[in-house]
């Protein structure tokens, strides 16, 4: 339980108005009452929850689209000895000068952009 309603209950309407404005959250009916305020905050981790299990707001993506950009990876490959090495001097801090400097540059987007889907493959992988 992320509030207790004994905790909720010794906070001020202003308090708890600033309380859910933090989290973007409206009162639930007259928000000249406590009530309206502690409802929403007690009910909102549930219904959060539950609208992620309906697929309602954010949601997980499908098998096929999953599998789209495992496909997107492979295609993408793995850097040879010597990128490997140009992305290391790189996140070093090192470049090439011009006109060779935009490819490095290409190289160190490709690089980042394939890390961040490995990334968002492996935290999706706790569904």
């Amino acid at each position: 339980m992320l509030f207790s309603r004994t905790e909720l209950e010794l906070l001020t309407i202003p308090q708890l108005k600033m309380l859910c404005n933090r989290y973007g959250l409206k009162p639930t009916g007259n928000p000249g009452y406590k009530t309206a305020y502690i409802t929403t905050l007690m009910a909102f981790p549930a219904l959060a929850l539950k609208q992620l299990e309906d697929g309602r707001g954010l949601k997980f993506p499908t098998f096929v689209s999953y599998q789209a950009v495992g496909s997107a990876l492979e295609e993408m490959g793995t850097p040879t000895t010597e990128q490997s090495a140009l992305i290391r001097i790189s996140l070093e801090g090192k470049s090439i000068n011009h006109p060779e400097k935009y490819g490095q540059q290409k190289l160190i987007a490709l690089y980042n952009a394939k890390d961040h889907l490995e990334r968002a493959i492996s935290l999706l992988e706790i569904q």
